[in-house]
């Protein structure tokens, strides 16, 4: 009989083939030790203070968001969708889109696969960049509303990554509002479901030149009892990107999800692992 801890790991291993050149996941200007003798030591640490309304440039995170555990008591049509949805991209009997590279979508994007994030300002919206998957996203700046009723008669369609506004809370704070996510796309790697009608707040927030947290929040009434934060993020700035003699390039590694390799890993080693040797029934 097949030792199915074996074939998890086996599995794990294949599954990271797909992500298609993700070599290096700090670059190597990241790791520059802070000068000895400096004589600020806070400078060092924070880099100094931040500009006022600029998150331009190019940060590292830890790769997955942290997930918060206190998820809200969910409405009986939210228990029932979360009951349709089987995580775990590397077994057999699960529905996670991630498993046949299909888009993450909002708000799974901005918490799932989180590695490298990057920002950069037009004069009327700022543009947020997903390395994985090579994502852009749009998010305007110029006080249009939202479009309503989306996914709905009379409305616009809904989009994987929906619409998005933003506008500034002080001088260091960023805040997104985003609607009109398609359904079919998770809230996060766990299989939390949304609607269509979901609103999702993100905040990003940069204490110092180096640093930025995020917030991501979910108000989705026809699922969850209450409001929730979903997920927080810590990045941090990748020193010397401003540097035209550092040689690396923050955004040079990509991560891509390949559908012909998923599928070609679902039947060699998903779909076995999934199954009992003696029966060919679905392990549970």
């Amino acid at each position: 009989m097949r030792n199915h801890s074996i074939f998890r790991l086996l599995a794990a291993l294949a599954f990271s083939c797909l992500l298609a050149g993700a070599q290096d996941l700090h670059p190597a200007n990241q790791s520059r030790p802070a000068e000895r003798n400096s004589p600020n030591k806070q400078a060092d640490e924070t880099g100094g203070p931040a500009p006022v309304h600029d998150l331009n440039g190019t940060w590292i995170g830890p790769g997955e968001a942290q997930l918060m555990t206190h998820i809200p008591a969910m409405t009986p049509a939210g228990q029932a969708k979360l009951k349709l949805n089987i995580p775990d991209p590397f077994s057999g009997s699960s529905n996670d889109p991630w498993q046949t590279c299909d888009p993450f979508g909002m708000p799974r994007s901005v918490n799932n696969e989180n590695r490298i994030l990057g920002f950069a300002t037009m004069p009327d919206r700022v543009i947020i960049l997903e390395n994985y998957g090579k994502v852009w996203r749009e998010i305007w700046m110029d006080g249009r509303q939202l479009p309503k009723n989306v996914g709905h008669r009379g409305g616009p369609s809904s989009r994987w990554f929906g619409y998005s506004v933003g506008h500034w809370e002080g001088d260091k704070t960023l805040v997104v509002d985003t609607v009109g996510m398609m359904p079919e796309s998770w809230s996060d790697r766990r299989g939390y479901p949304h609607t269509v009608d979901a609103h999702v707040i993100e905040r990003y927030t940069r204490p110092d030149h180096d640093h930025l947290n995020l917030t991501e929040r979910i108000d989705d009434p026809m699922y969850y009892t209450k409001p929730f934060v979903i997920a927080t993020t810590a990045y941090k700035w990748i020193s010397g990107q401003d540097d035209p003699t550092v040689a690396a390039i923050p955004f040079a590694d990509e991560q891509v999800c390949i559908p012909s390799q998923a599928i070609e890993y679902m039947k060699v080693m998903g779909i076995p692992a999934d199954e009992d040797a003696a029966t060919g029934d679905k392990r549970k």
